[in-house]
């Protein structure tokens, strides 16, 4: 046996635990969600003819797909720029801003959820300090609608666009910027030109992952938002436990799965990095 053979081998035996794992946990449900979605109530694929076919559905994914893109665009534009101050203040002062970024993302989502809600109310502080600054003369509505939502979400999602955006902010040559400087551009040309470009790697990754788990999230949506504003998950949710239509949360769900993986491939396809090809 030659020795590359068994290195495959041993490689394999290592790896088997790994494969093990993500059967069980993955394949096997995905496997078992799409075989109900297409047996349940008969043979056929009328529960994925409904979901396209069908006004209310259609409603439900473009506001999924709404909602995740608004959440994204609004979450890289705060990001970007505390990426930036976290690649730039000193390091005693950046290391105090990163573990509150890191404190958010250990805080129960539940509780932060209900945090918000508090916050937003029309009683909340921020309707109280609005007014009482004079900006506003009676209370806004910001929760169950969409403004809650995307308020709830971004706030949620900002630790998953920093991180990705600091590595990569972090690894740019400050001399590049200063070169740009010397040559005659701008602040804005700069940072057109030459920072988010070198930076897109970093805004394509959070981005995507922001995204994705945009389109997958419950939680927020279901006590920030409102019946208007259903998103795809709420869907599933109450089709497997309202209404126990398994065949209709399982199609809906793998529907979701589809386009989730469809964006990480397009990801791969065109952003991957040169060197990784």
């Amino acid at each position: 046996m030659s020795t590359a053979t068994t290195r495959r081998g041993s490689g394999l035996g290592f790896a088997m635990p790994a494969i093990l794992l993500l059967a069980a946990f993955f394949i096997i449900p995905v496997a078992a969600l799409l075989m109900r979605s297409v047996t349940e109530p008969e043979l056929g694929l009328q529960n994925y003819a409904a979901l396209l076919g069908s006004a209310t559905y259609a409603k439900v994914f473009l506001n999924t797909f709404f909602v995740a893109g608004l959440v994204t665009a609004v979450t890289i534009l705060i990001a970007f720029p505390v990426a930036w101050a976290l690649a730039i203040l000193p390091r005693p002062w950046a290391a105090i801003l990163f573990a509150v970024i890191l404190l958010s993302m250990w805080t129960n989502l539940l509780a932060r959820t209900y945090a918000w809600m508090v916050l937003l109310q029309q009683t909340g502080l921020i309707n109280r300090a609005l007014m009482a600054i004079g900006l506003i003369d009676q209370p806004l509505q910001l929760t169950n609608n969409l403004i809650g939502v995307t308020i709830g979400m971004v706030y949620i999602m900002l630790p998953f666009m920093i991180l990705p955006l600091v590595g990569v902010i972090r690894k740019i040559d400050p001399a590049i910027l200063q070169a740009a400087a010397l040559c005659g551009a701008t602040r804005g040309q700069a940072l057109r030109r030459v920072l988010l470009p070198l930076a897109a790697p970093g805004l394509v990754s959070g981005g995507l992952m922001v995204f994705v788990m945009s389109l997958g999230y419950f939680v927020t949506p279901s006590l920030l938002g409102g019946t208007a504003n259903m998103m795809l998950p709420e869907l599933i949710v109450q089709q497997v436990q309202s209404l126990v239509n398994w065949g209709m949360g399982g199609a809906a769900a793998f529907l979701l799965l589809v386009v989730t993986l469809g964006l990480y491939a397009l990801q791969l396809r065109f952003f991957e990095p040169k060197e990784a090809r």
